[in-house]
């Protein structure tokens, strides 16, 4: 199977397509630098009160069941963008963390049945959990929102972020993908503003490659 970058996969649509408030928003979020986050590394990552797709309690530790894990926070079903970089993950990054005795989890802000559609649209075999109120990304400081003028527009062709959201706001995480220890301690993580681009799984296995996970 060829393995296609997620960066290739989100660009080829969006080809050639007229400005609108969401590219303006995207070309401002892309000079923005990335957070700051390499204080967090060696401390232990975040937990909350998480939800699964069927409404249960749950939490990161939970998931994680005492292994290394790789974390992604997404912005929820309704992103094309997440919905490209999930699948992309199931394809090219579950099987060698597998290998590794690495687990995937995948959270969001949104609604659990968000979190249950997105692993049925996509067949995904990892864990996709809830974090109401987006605790976690609170915690590491990668919340973020859309702009007035892109949320004008997303109401305007009937999506509601803040409907879909389990705390009925509009805030999001940045997309952020971090690498745990089988203790729960941040190994390596990036946040990205600009919600059109994600980590490539060739990242994330080189990481882990340098880390001896």
């Amino acid at each position: 199977m060829t393995s296609t970058p997620i960066a290739d996969e989100v660009s080829a649509p969006h080809a050639g397509r007229p400005e609108s408030a969401y590219s303006r928003e995207q070309v401002a979020l892309a000079i923005l630098p990335r957070p700051d986050l390499s204080g967090r590394i060696g401390q232990p990552f975040p937990d909350a009160a998480l939800l699964d797709v069927h409404r249960e309690p749950t939490s990161l530790a939970a998931a994680a069941a005492g292994s290394p894990i790789v974390v992604v926070l997404y912005r929820g079903a309704w992103c094309p963008y997440c919905n490209v970089a999930l699948r992309v993950y199931q394809q090219q990054l579950v099987e060698p963390l597998a290998a590794r005795g690495i687990r995937l989890v995948a959270i969001s802000p949104q609604h659990p049945d968000g979190s249950l559609t997105m692993q049925e649209k996509h067949a995904l075999t990892f864990t996709v959990l809830s974090d109401p109120g987006n605790r976690i990304a609170e915690d590491l400081g990668v919340v973020t929102q859309p702009g007035d003028e892109s949320r004008a527009l997303q109401l305007e062709n009937g999506l509601d972020v803040a409907a879909t959201n389990a705390d009925g706001t509009p805030r999001l995480p940045m997309p952020t993908t971090a690498i745990l220890d089988a203790d729960g301690v941040l190994r390596w993580i990036e946040a990205r503003p600009d919600h059109t681009t994600r980590t490539e799984p060739a990242e994330v296995l080189a990481q882990l490659d340098a880390l001896g996970l």
